[in-house]
């Protein structure tokens, strides 16, 4: 794709206010024909409020500015408007119902009519061809519920094909896919490309952006700092945190010189069902130990058990236990509920921080003391004052920004929202804190912030496990890493040992580690 090809849109001077906060103040976006075209920038820079102003979720009088769309200016008062113009978005959160079917979901409110009446056959001929436009070989039938994430990924797109796209958004949609679905969306990207549809991307994983973008435009604090041109300014992964955070970010990680003690915390051969297949083992006779000062990765692919692991040991939050112990300082431990769990110094931030992590109707202050009530509660009265006071130590701590702790969550950025959830197992004073994905959806300035909160909790004796999908996060971050694959742990890997290729070979091996 070069710069000669036509201008399909042009957002100019969009300004977008909300009670208190001006998210977008005088932004501009020029998008090519046939070009995949990123947007970067940390979390709360306006990316996703941009892109909602496009497609209708914030209609025409919501805000300021014009929009210019293959020629003509549009004004759409809502998303089927801009539906029927060929711009679809896909949002980081899908929008499947997942007891519906694949042709049920990609016809939902768009579906084929024969004399009146919906025209199934019609349906299920019509969404095997944009299946297999999007290489998804399923039943038609099958329901979203029984497919992954990287599979309803697909399912939304030929959802998008159903209605015409001519411009498809994506917004972070690799975030929870794994490498290999993640490169098989990105080369989808590419062959639209070369069938003239254009993209334009949000996302945080700087190494894709760089692979697949023909352009890139940066926002920071809601304004347009520079669109850049891939190939002819030479862009690497450095040139773009230095446009997201307005300075250089020598490393990804803080400089960090663990203080390991003993082991604290340990695990015997631990067994866990399936909480639906009574055949099927999510946890094969596991062992593995944390010592204080600790940070400990587990590493597997998607589907090899690390969440499951996380939960079961948790209170017995995932499947049927069916085996196994649990120690603490040399003593074994019962931990039966999640209360149990948190009686013993456990705490466990959940990969999902809207369905689990946070009531998005709570504010900041109320989500942060909500895992440990009694710790501010008198006699069964919640103290308020301590409430408030709690809250605020820990929004200042994290640097959680918000204007007040009376903020509701559901208005803050993502990495924010994460930040809130640290603060409400943080407040539990926990021993082992377990973070399934903590850095999901997150920007590299916010990651880093993590990072350093991560790192200090194990400087305060705490041991840490961060299950993650990223291989280079797990490196730079833990001291010794264990690999998971099918419900087993296959390696115990220190960190001066841990590349991806070794990752990677223990993550797909089925032999089982030998204790060490």
């Amino acid at each position: 794709m070069t710069t000669t090809a036509p201008v399909l849109l042009e957002m100019r001077s969009i300004t977008k206010e909300f009670p208190g906060v001006k998210a977008l103040s005088d932004v501009n976006l020029l998008v090519r024909a046939g070009e995949i075209h990123a947007i970067c920038g940390e979390n709360g820079a306006g990316k996703s409020t941009l892109m909602k102003v496009l497609s209708g979720v914030y209609p025409y009088g919501s805000y300021s500015g014009d929009i210019v769309y293959q020629g003509s200016q549009v004004r759409f008062s809502d998303i089927r408007q801009s539906e029927r113009a060929g711009i679809v978005i896909i949002h980081q959160e899908l929008a499947l119902i997942p007891d519906m079917s694949i042709t049920e979901n990609i016809f939902l409110g768009n579906e084929p009519r024969k004399r009146g009446a919906i025209d199934w056959k019609s349906a299920q001929r019509q969404a095997l061809d944009l299946m297999a436009r999007v290489g998804l070989r399923e039943d038609p039938d099958t329901l979203i519920k029984d497919i992954g994430v990287g599979k309803q990924q697909l399912v939304e797109i030929a959802k998008a094909f159903a209605k015409d796209v001519k411009l498809l958004i994506l917004d972070e949609p690799t975030a929870a896919l794994n490498e290999a679905d993640s490169q098989h969306l990105l080369d989808l990207l590419r062959g639209f490309r070369e069938r003239g549809i254009t993209s334009i991307m949000i996302s945080h994983k700087l190494n894709e952006i760089e692979a697949i973008a023909d352009e890139i435009t940066i926002l920071r604090d809601g304004k347009t700092v520079e669109t850049l041109n891939i190939q002819r300014d030479g862009v690497d992964e450095d040139r773009i945190v230095r446009g997201m955070v307005g300075r250089e970010l020598g490393s990804r990680f803080p400089d960090h010189t663990p203080k390991i003690g003993d082991t604290f915390f340990e695990v015997r051969d631990w067994t866990v069902r399936h909480p639906i297949s009574a055949e099927r083992l999510v946890c094969k006779g596991e062992s593995f130990h944390v010592r204080r000062g600790e940070i400990v990765g587990f590493a597997g692919l998607m589907g090899a058990g690390r969440t499951e692991l996380a939960m079961s040991i948790f209170g017995r939050s995932y499947g049927v236990y069916l085996g196994g112990q649990i120690f603490k300082d040399g003593k074994e431990i019962q931990l039966k509920t999640v209360a149990d769990a948190i009686h013993h110094g456990l705490a466990y931030v959940s990969e999902d921080r809207k369905a689990i992590g946070l009531n998005l109707l709570d504010d900041i202050k109320t989500s942060t003391v909500a895992a440990k009530l009694s710790k501010i509660s008198k006699r069964g009265v919640l103290d308020q004052v301590a409430e408030y006071k709690a809250a605020e130590e820990y929004r200042r701590e994290l640097r959680t920004k918000a204007p007040t702790v009376d903020e509701g969550v559901s208005k803050l950025s993502g990495g924010n929202q994460q930040k809130v959830v640290l603060a409400k197992w943080m407040f539990t004073d926990p021993d082992l804190l377990i973070l399934d994905e903590p850095t999901r959806g997150i920007d590299v300035g916010a990651k880093y912030e993590i990072y350093g909160i991560i790192q200090r909790l194990a400087d305060q004796g705490k041991g840490v496990i961060v299950i993650s999908s990223e291989l280079p996060e797990l490196i730079g971050l833990c001291d010794r890493i264990y690999t998971v694959f099918e419900g087993q742990i296959t390696g115990d890997i220190a960190r001066k040992d841990a590349n991806p290729e070794t990752l990677m070979k223990q993550m797909t091996s089925t032999k089982k580690m030998q204790t060490r």
